[in-house]
């Protein structure tokens, strides 16, 4: 889908959208606990949806009642070869069932597009291999035979979060205690702990015992709750690069007391309106794309701990160099590092490619604000905020698609 984006400047007041990382946590807690939960508060993404295909797969009812979710947990899981688990494109999906259908008497097959497994599995497949679980993964399916055991687990802090969330959300549910002790440097650890909120609110104990080790209690069950999902400063910042830009928009509905990582969006983005500042991704990888945009059309900016934008829904960072270079900009891709000169920021005089990556598709869109322009690839936006357009036509952008 080719999108048209006129010239223009936003304004109005919006509410956040929903956070897309407590909607899969909440969701996921919900499914395994016994009884009903209500969910408030949940977009129709499409990893939200993939989320919620796979509780139905592991034996939960789940049922839409507006925004609201109604939940029947599982209670124990129970997976059969003939009901894949379908993630979709939704690399937090996938890493967070894996170590779920590992607590299951029976084997379970994991499916998705072949965009999804080219992301990396090593950290699972290192611990099946060494307890000796059937592990066999091809082009868009991953097949898993045996069950996960409690006791102590070491995984890097440098590589996605999502591993150790889903050996959170399935090691408590073992008989016997375990530990995860976590190799520093340890990256995201916000998202760490949010995973550790939604479990607490679900009536599951995790402790840290120190920065780098936490525990988890064995035999435990998880217990039914309601609760709202809070609103999304990761999707919310594509609408603050708008301010950042000359815009006027008013969010509201996101809690200043967050847990979220992704809130230090406020602090970069006012950096980047004052200078060339030096800014680390390492705890906020999703802000990568809307952050170079911004940099684009301001005064430029160095970017580390860039390694992991590498293995999202595309090569953010080559992504991104690439379209920015449409604008006039100058970016240069290091191993770990992205620097982005605005030099003659101009409008785009070729059509912009979205590299089928909704961040990036969102991030440019922003950009297209201010030269206008069309974008190709647009429909990926529903892979985390469907409505991103409607959204934008509300607050005064010309869209249209061609």
């Amino acid at each position: 889908m080719r999108m048209r984006i006129n010239k223009g400047k936003a304004s109005g007041k919006m509410s956040a959208p929903p956070s897309k990382s407590m909607a899969h946590r909440y969701l996921i807690c919900s499914g395994l606990a016994e009884g009903k939960s209500v969910i408030s508060g949940i977009d129709k993404s499409e990893d939200v949806l993939a989320t919620i295909d796979c509780l139905r797969a592991i034996g939960a009812g789940v049922e839409f009642q507006g925004k609201d979710v109604v939940v029947n947990g599982a209670f124990s899981v129970t997976t059969s070869p003939d009901k894949p688990l379908f993630c979709r494109e939704s690399g937090s999906t996938q890493r967070f069932f894996v170590p779920i259908c590992l607590t299951s008497e029976t084997p379970s097959i994991i499916e998705g597009k072949e965009s999804l497994f080219k992301r990396p599995l090593g950290v699972y497949e290192k611990i099946c291999l060494e307890q000796g679980i059937t592990f066999e993964q091809s082009a868009s399916s991953l097949y898993l035979d045996g069950k996960l055991k409690s006791g102590e687990y070491k995984v890097k802090g440098n590589i996605s979060s999502q591993f150790i969330s889903g050996l959170l959300f399935a090691l408590p549910l073992l008989e016997g205690d375990s530990t995860i002790s976590i190799l520093p440097p340890i990256e995201s650890r916000p998202y760490i702990n949010l995973t550790v909120s939604a479990l607490q609110k679900f009536g599951v104990s995790v402790q840290w015992l120190d920065d780098k080790t936490i525990f988890i209690k064995g035999s435990q069950r998880y217990k039914a709750c309601s609760c709202a999902v809070e609103g999304d400063y990761s999707n919310s910042a594509f609408f603050a690069a708008l301010n950042a830009l000359g815009s006027d928009i008013e969010i509201g509905g996101l809690d200043e007391n967050s847990l979220q990582g992704d809130k230090v969006y406020k602090k970069y983005l006012k950096n980047l309106s004052n200078g060339t500042p030096t800014i680390h991704l390492g705890d906020c990888p999703d802000l990568g794309p809307v952050l170079m945009a911004v940099a684009a059309a301001k005064n430029g900016a160095i970017f580390n701990d860039t390694r992991r934008l590498k293995i999202k829904e595309s090569d953010r960072g080559e992504a991104m160099a690439e379209e920015l270079r449409k604008f006039g900009a100058d970016v240069t891709v290091y191993d770990n590092s992205i620097v982005v000169f605005p030099k003659e920021f101009h409008a785009p005089k070729e059509v912009i490619n979205g590299h089928n990556d909704h961040r990036v598709v969102m991030s440019l869109s922003v950009l297209l604000t201010l030269t206008g322009g069309e974008i190709e690839g647009a429909e990926a936006v529903s892979k985390s905020l469907p409505d991103f357009f409607e959204r934008l036509k509300k607050l005064g952008i010309e869209v249209e698609e061609v």
